[in-house]
């Protein structure tokens, strides 16, 4: 039962993350387009099974979607160390997220410019990445109760 509480948590932490991107994206022109490197990774991936990727909204969908998954699997495991330090494991977790789409988007042959053209751009990427952290702990700390 515990691994639903830190799914459900993940999920929580994925979803605000997302939510808060796009909100962003919308009003700052230097807030990171962390969805504009996805859909071009998305679009790789597709383009090496040997089919063609998707464009438009339904890359957008396809995008944003891999992107809830995988942060929740990520964030999910921030409740596998026990209710102590479950706050700083998940703010640990979100520095590292955030550290590695700034550090590993070009090493993958992908464009970084839309979470590294300028240093709030860099930081906000981070800070973004620690929000969701601490998001996914607090909710599976609310959730173990």
């Amino acid at each position: 039962m515990k691994d639903i509480r830190f799914i459900a948590g993940g999920l929580a932490g994925a979803v605000a993350l997302n939510i808060l991107h796009e909100t962003a994206k919308r009003l700052d022109p230097d807030a990171p387009r962390i969805d504009l490197v996805g859909e071009e990774a998305l679009g790789k991936v597709v383009e090496m099974t040997g089919a063609e990727p998707p464009k438009g909204q339904n890359l957008f969908a396809a995008t944003l979607g891999a992107d809830v998954i995988s942060n929740a699997m990520y964030y999910s495991a921030i409740g596998l160390g026990g209710k102590k330090g479950i706050l700083m494991r998940g703010a640990g977790y979100g520095l590292a997220a955030g550290i590695g789409a700034l550090s590993l988007t070009e090493p993958l042959g992908l464009d970084d410019e839309p979470i590294t053209k300028t240093t709030k751009t860099k930081v906000l990427t981070v800070a973004w990445y620690v929000f969701g952290g601490l998001v996914t702990a607090l909710a599976i700390k609310a959730l173990s109760k």
